[in-house]
């Protein structure tokens, strides 16, 4: 994705590809304010443990916290606070659909500037047990040995 022309990566969710198997990813737009979009392109966003959830028809993103603005003063908004994402309508209403019906969530993956405009690749998807974390983590233990041994013998 960074290899892209106008994009700059700013956040991304280590813990949800450590939790989560991601099915499906979509890329939405924030409803921001001036001070957010300021503190976004410092690099003060924590994704680590938002998620998405639908509510009257329109998608927020809960738990994503925006460091207030130095300079910002009285126009700073709540860190906290829910922030609207811009999707299409049928879209919502098939992430809305696909997470109640299958049990799937929906999780903020990487916050990006794309064109001067700050974008959330959100993905839909599915809890790891504990046993399929263990077996990740022993792939990649293997996969690191062979390199090991690879850079050795050439």
């Amino acid at each position: 994705m960074a290899e892209q022309k106008g994009i700059q990566v700013i956040a991304r969710n280590k813990k949800a590809y450590h939790d989560y198997f991601v099915l499906e990813t979509y890329e939405a737009g924030i409803e921001l304010f001036g001070t957010e979009i300021k503190s976004i392109r410092q690099g003060r966003v924590n994704l680590k443990d938002s998620f998405c959830s639908v509510d009257g028809g329109e998608m927020f993103a809960i738990g994503m916290h925006i460091s207030p603005y130095e300079q910002g003063n009285r126009f700073n908004r709540d860190p906290m606070r829910k922030k609207r994402l811009l999707l299409h309508k049928r879209e919502i209403m098939r992430l809305f659909g696909q997470s109640k019906q299958q049990g799937l969530s929906i999780v903020p993956l990487n916050l990006y500037i794309k064109n001067g405009r700050a974008k959330l690749e959100i993905g839909l998807c599915k809890g790891k047990k504990l046993y399929d974390k263990r077996a990740v983590a022993a792939q990649k233990d293997a996969n690191r040995t062979i390199e090991r041994a690879m850079k050795e013998r050439y």
